[in-house]
């Protein structure tokens, strides 16, 4: 087979865990550093980090991603109708000897519309990977739009089984079947900066990190806590369409060094509890080359391998941190494992 790639992007890490890599710096969760995790444990206590998986609410945030819709399973025979608060002895034509009653639901979910992961496969962009001076658009490790990824199109996975679109290559199976478990370090932006909708660029982030004495290290999983995902609770699925894009701080990717800190620090997965990690606010003046929207969303997952969690909850878990004087837990926080999605809900669980 003919590697898919003859360039790799400036400062990426393509091929540094081989040509078929799909976890990037995922591979630095090694048993080392789930060790370095689990020392961490004193107290035995533990943290949801995820939010009711139906919020934030509506669709304000993001249009295309709705709410979770709950529905009973159907018999797909046409005997039993729907399969939900059903008696036993009713689908045994009548058999009083049974007493069970039964319950069985679906769910239709937006794999990306609360707590959730981004896979490598979420963001890529056009580079001339062949080295022939045509851009090609491509994903991590070189993998292709349209032959790795596929569709929109019917029967995207090739096997009779329905799918429109599938990954595969680069789907969060293989971060699920890895394992997502090591060492999480938080940095409580929220309680030095508050709640307004500020960027948050290397200087400042190095401030807050030295005030709090925190420090990461490499194969660390990163959290930022700003509030967004508490603010968001609060509301109760009734969010304020305006105010939910304008609150809380966001990594400031036009801050040129704050990017080479990301690169450099050699964090395996980088976490906030708002909606993109980064602020969704374009560069601060007009460029004229090619560039990316997302400059965050770019590096980590285009050319560094590192996944992206986002709209994940930290209230509860900052808090006890700071009263204790800790920013180091055991972090774990596997992705669904279902084959070919480039997104996924999660509940992150924090061991203090």
């Amino acid at each position: 087979m003919a590697k898919r790639w003859t360039e790799r992007p400036p400062g990426s890490t393509w091929g540094d865990w081989g040509d078929d890599d799909e976890l990037g710096r995922i591979n630095l969760l090694t048993p080392e550093k789930v060790l370095e995790g689990v020392r961490e444990v004193e107290a035995g206590i533990t943290f949801s980090l995820s939010l009711p998986l139906d919020f934030p609410g509506g669709t304000a945030l993001n249009q295309r991603r709705y709410p979770p819709v709950l529905s009973p399973t159907e018999d797909m025979q046409g005997n039993q109708g729907t399969f939900y608060n059903v008696l036993m002895r009713e689908m045994r034509e009548g058999d009083d000897s049974f007493v069970d009653l039964w319950a069985d639901d679906v769910v239709t979910l937006s794999l990306q519309y609360s707590t959730q992961w981004d896979a490598l496969a979420h963001v890529g962009a056009e580079f001339d990977a062949d080295g022939d001076g045509v851009a090609e658009p491509v994903y991590y490790n070189g993998y292709r739009a349209g032959v790795d990824l596929v569709g929109p199109k019917p029967d995207a996975r090739g096997d009779g089984s329905g799918h429109t679109c599938f990954a595969h290559h680069l789907g969060l199976e293989h971060m699920a079947f890895h394992g997502v478990q090591g060492r999480g370090v938080l940095v409580d932006l929220a309680h030095h900066l508050g709640h307004d909708w500020v960027g948050v660029d290397r200087k400042t982030l190095e401030e807050i990190m030295a005030a709090d004495n925190v420090v990461v290290e490499p194969g660390d999983m990163l959290l930022l806590h700003t509030g967004f995902a508490t603010k968001v609770l609060e509301w109760d699925k009734h969010p304020d369409p305006v105010q939910i894009h304008q609150m809380c701080t966001w990594l400031d990717a036009r801050d040129e060094s704050l990017l080479e800190w990301i690169a450099e620090s050699q964090i395996s997965a980088l976490v906030a509890d708002n909606y993109a990690v980064e602020g969704m606010i374009g560069r601060s003046k007009k460029i004229e080359e090619k560039h990316s929207l997302l400059p965050i969303h770019n590096l980590c997952l285009f050319k560094l391998g590192v996944p992206l969690g986002e709209m994940w909850y930290l209230h509860e878990l900052a808090a006890w941190l700071r009263e204790h004087n800790r920013s180091r837990f055991l972090l774990t926080a596997p992705p669904l494992r279902l084959p070919g999605i480039v997104g996924s809900p999660l509940t992150p669980i924090a061991t203090v």
